[in-house]
């Protein structure tokens, strides 16, 4: 009984690696005999219990850097693409709800500019230019596809006063420039995200020209050389819910999840010990390296998993939140390896789907508020307050670094429309103290009227969420970090109603 156990198990498997199997010499995919024709029902069953595990593995493996490849065709390729490869896009204003939509970026931060530019070093480097902005907050995230955080411009990394930076790819050996500093970049492709800090309505056209003085160009450009000659880019379209951010996985069709990650894995590969250590049991899915998988080569058991997998994981990342760092009073206190994670593949998970490109600690610190003091749901159907006080060291910073404290609608990920188009409260903000010297702010949907409307942070109607964010945190807050579970972060939001 046994041998025959077995050789039904290596039926089994000899059938999930015929998922990989290259195409046939005529040129067309071989469709592999269902499992399922020749397993018995109890072996079906546990096959569809294995997969499905696995399926979901490789989907929170693979996350990151199909959000970053949706987030490539919104600003580069899609149809109302912004910018094209190797230029940025500066978005002129803050992410109000139609320009986050826009945009199609999850959780965007209202008290920045922000720019992205996708850059393709395939070919050549590319000189990052910054400026010296005389002492405004500004940096500049360098992101690679698999959503790391790699290295940072500006900032508490080199500070404010600029220079000229060579981002270079994988494999590439040259002589650069004098007095231009070297950045390794692991992928290929690579997104540079700006972010420069604007205090209010008044201070847009001098944060605007320390955005517009970040740049960047080719090598054979800066060098004033003959360019190489424009690469004619063929990308799928990812097909997602035009109203929800990108990260979230809405796919219209979840297998081209599928098929975006083994495209975009194969034109920016993981480091080479993953491919050693983690890619082999993903065969089992169709899914190797230097080959893109097709799901009609796929076992239709197999294929059933794995568009189960694709639809759950965003769902299963937004709602994990807590599994990475700790909850303290409704808020998820961040776990330390925010943004480069190493291979935390969980962490980088649930980073990439609910805030994708999120920022290191070291550079920036964010608290999301998900629940309320009785561990319900935050809703625009009841009234909040939130009281701070000193000394708030959650939210210490070193100049000129800020705080703030962000609205996001929980149905789109965006920011929240609101009559009077607030959309986040902070340190930038003149709120008024109470007679002990504390500050409540009032978070509901309905206005709480003149004597509170300073203090008012306007909710939707629904569901809703909060990010409260430390830029340029205090290097004791940072330390503080790494031990999640005793971190002391933002008080509590307490029903009125």
């Amino acid at each position: 009984m046994f041998d025959a156990i077995a050789r039904q198990f290596r039926i089994g498997l000899c059938a999930l690696a015929a998922a990989a199997l290259p195409l046939s010499p005529a040129g067309a995919d071989a469709a592999p005999a269902a499992i399922s024709a020749r397993a018995s029902p109890q072996q079906v069953k546990a096959m569809q219990t294995l997969i499905h595990s696995l399926a979901l593995q490789a989907a929170m493996y693979a996350v990151p850097i199909v959000a970053m490849y949706n987030l490539r065709n919104t600003i580069s390729f899609g149809p109302h693409a912004k910018a094209p490869p190797n230029e940025i896009w500066r978005i002129e204003n803050i992410a109000t709800p139609k320009i986050a939509e826009e945009a199609g970026y999850v959780t965007p931060n209202v008290n920045v500019i922000y720019g992205f530019g996708f850059i393709d070093l395939g070919e050549q480097p590319f000189i990052l230019s910054a400026p010296d902005s005389h002492g405004r907050y500004y940096m500049i995230e360098i992101v690679d596809m698999w959503s790391n955080a790699f290295a940072y411009i500006g900032g508490l990394a080199t500070g404010y006063k600029g220079g000229s930076y060579a981002l270079v790819g994988p494999g590439w050996h040259g002589v650069l420039p004098a007095g231009v500093k070297r950045i390794d970049c692991p992928t290929r492709w690579v997104e540079i995200q700006p972010r420069v800090h604007l205090a209010g309505e008044a201070d847009l056209p001098a944060a605007q020209q320390v955005l517009h003085a970040i740049s960047v160009q080719g090598l054979a450009q800066f060098e004033d050389r003959a360019a190489p000659p424009p690469i004619a880019y063929r990308y799928a379209v990812p097909r997602v819910n035009p109203k929800v951010a990108s990260s979230q996985m809405q796919f219209t069709d979840p297998l081209q999840f599928w098929e975006i990650f083994s495209a975009a894995m194969n034109e920016n590969p993981p480091p080479q010990n993953e491919i050693a250590s983690v890619l082999p049991v993903y065969r089992y899915l169709g899914i190797e390296i230097g080959k893109q998988w097709k799901r009609e080569s796929v076992d239709p058991l197999i294929l059933a998993q794995m568009k189960l997998a694709a639809e759950e994981i965003g769902p299963l990342m937004n709602q994990s939140l807590p599994i990475g760092g700790g909850l303290a009073e409704g808020w998820i206190i961040p776990p330390p390896n925010l943004g480069m994670p190493g291979a935390d593949y969980l962490a980088r998970a649930i980073v990439a789907v609910f805030g994708l490109t999120s920022n290191t600690p070291t550079e920036a610190i964010y608290y999301s508020g998900m629940l309320d003091v009785n561990s319900q749901p935050l809703t625009g159907a009841k009234r909040y307050t939130m009281t701070l006080k000193e000394p708030m060291l959650y939210a210490k910073r070193v100049p000129p670094g800020f705080w703030s404290m962000t609205m996001y609608d929980a149905v789109t990920f965006y920011t929240a429309p609101n009559p009077i188009n607030r959309y986040a409260l902070g340190s930038d903000d003149n709120l008024r103290r109470n007679a002990d010297g504390s500050i409540t702010l009032y978070v509901q949907h309905d206005d709480p009227g003149l004597d509170k409307r300073s203090n008012w942070l306007p909710a939707p109607s629904g569901p809703f969420y909060l990010i409260l964010r430390n830029y340029a945190p205090a290097p004791e807050v940072v330390q503080a970090l790494q031990n999640p579970a005793a971190f002391q972060g933002p008080p509590p939001l307490i029903p009125v109603r």
